[in-house]
């Protein structure tokens, strides 16, 4: 289901409210679409990323011709007294060039590996990106949550010192005893300090959404009904085997590693290649000394052939480079399982959690409808004289613990479902209707570098893509008066 489709309304009563204190309000889907493109931590990912692909370019560039040049000019400042026809300056120049014709393979599957590990890389990026999203959405949730327990308990407080004023009254015309008023001061009290608490968390889930998204929040409004949740743990595991981005860069470093064993057994095969060189050297008429005219000044070489490069002995350093490798793609295949294993745990574990806490919503929704009736119940017995101010007091804190519990449950449904499509590979902006004008695809810069071989093809100089926080104000854990 798309999120720009269904707008669920706000979880009434005890529910997740959104507290309306300015003019805008930010969404959740403005929340993830600010972390996409600002958050620190992504954009390090993409970054590394495209150091990545240049693995590919670096390991072709050992099949490609190379070639360079030397000049060095000499003054013979002191010669021997021998030497009657040494020169007194001279310049050198050289050229060579070098074609690789074979490698035993190894280019070829560096090349590979390269490949393989651009693509582990893109689907570590997923992974990021599915995380810093889960992050948001828990941060996003928190501060709801947070904000409608502080309102909880503000109407608390405000409720615990009417109660307090009246019994007070009635106790002044001798209808109560002292004791009511101790209890009635003791629970408003608390009530004080649980509102100092809750305005503290508050304060803390605002920082923390500042530091994922990069700006403090405003009025929240509630979040949308989440897409593609699964209608059983096996259909979830299934979706995510095949779609994990953890799983899929494991599979993609097997491969690498694989490639990297033939990689190792290259080095006791024979290369070849073919070279060429050619020099000059000009002696500014000096070579020779009285007898220069009768020697060329200047001259000019060159020779091309091929070489051919058999090991025979290399003090088994090939073999014992196979071993490394073969026991290092046996680790990433058991990191393959591992990863496998993490996964499934996660996705039912996701799954166990969202329906629990969509149970717990039922229930605590009965809980507070049934502490509401109590309370109400105790009140009128108490009218007449049938129920206690301590009666009085219970109730209400039973009320306002069934409401806090009820929030929770909410918050906590949003946040296991959205995991659970997060373990499933569905928790990216592709999957999430975003609206984005596009989509980072690191595929794009991989394609761009991959076939590049001239030595001068630099990028343009380094710049943070991401947003800092330093301008953003200390949050409190105050909510608009409602």
């Amino acid at each position: 289901m798309p999120w720009g489709q269904l707008r669920a309304g706000l979880l009434a009563g005890a529910g997740l409210v959104a507290f309306a204190g300015s003019a805008h309000a930010d969404t959740l889907r403005e929340a993830l679409v600010l972390a996409y493109e600002t958050n620190p931590t992504l954009e390090s990912a993409r970054a590394q990323q495209r150091a990545t692909d240049e693995g590919v370019p670096i390991a072709r560039a050992r099949g490609l011709p190379n070639a360079s040049a030397d000049a060095t000019y000499s003054e013979f400042v002191r010669r021997s007294p021998n030497s009657f026809t040494a020169p007194e300056r001279a310049l050198q120049v050289g050229v060579d060039l070098g074609v690789p014709i074979y490698s035993g393979g190894a280019v070829k599957n560096q090349v590979k590996a390269a490949k393989n590990r651009v693509e582990a890389g893109q689907a570590d990026v997923r992974g990021t990106e599915s995380a810093i999203f889960s992050q948001v959405v828990a941060a996003y949730m928190d501060v709801i949550q947070n904000a409608a327990i502080v309102g909880l308990n503000r109407k608390n407080v405000e409720v615990l010192e009417v109660n307090l004023q009246a019994t007070s009254d009635r106790f002044e015309i001798g209808d109560l005893t002292r004791t009511d008023v101790a209890q009635s001061q003791s629970r408003r009290a608390i009530a004080q300090s649980d509102l100092q608490t809750a305005e503290a968390n508050l304060a803390a889930a605002r920082e923390t959404y500042i530091q994922l998204v990069g700006k403090a929040p405003e009025a929240l409004e509630p979040p949308p009904p989440l897409p593609g949740l699964p209608e059983t743990p096996q259909e979830a595991v299934a979706i995510a085997l095949e779609n994990n981005p953890d799983i899929l860069a494991a599979k993609a470093r097997v491969d690498a590693a694989e490639n990297d064993i033939d990689v190792a057994g290259s080095g006791r095969l024979p290369t070849v290649s073919l070279y060429s060189s050619g020099g000059y050297n000009n002696y500014f008429d000096t070579l020779g000394g009285p007898t220069s005219a009768q020697f060329n000044q200047t001259e000019k070489t060159a020779q091309a052939g091929a070489r051919v490069t058999i090991p025979i002995f290399q003090g088994g350093l090939p073999a014992a480079q196979r071993r490394q490798a073969q026991a290092q793609a046996s680790a990433a295949l058991e990191t393959e399982i591992a990863t496998e294993r993490d996964v499934i745990a996660q996705t039912r574990s996701a799954y166990t959690s969202w329906m629990a806490a969509n149970e717990l919503i039922r229930s605590q929704q009965v809980a507070v409808d049934a502490a509401d009736l109590s309370l109400e119940g105790v009140r009128a017995e108490n009218s007449v004289g049938n129920r206690t101010i301590l009666d009085i007091l219970n109730a209400e804190q039973e009320l306002l613990d069934a409401n806090v519990r009820l929030v929770q449950a909410r918050r906590n449904a949003y946040v296991a479902g959205f995991t659970l499509l997060a373990a499933m590979g569905r928790a990216e902006a592709r999957d999430l209707d975003l609206s984005l004008e596009r989509l980072y695809d690191p595929d794009v810069n991989y394609r761009r570098v991959r076939g590049k071989w001239f030595d001068w093809d630099d990028d343009r100089a380094t710049v943070a893509r991401s947003t800092r926080t330093v301008d953003t104000p200390v949050q409190d854990g105050n909510i608009p008066e409602q």
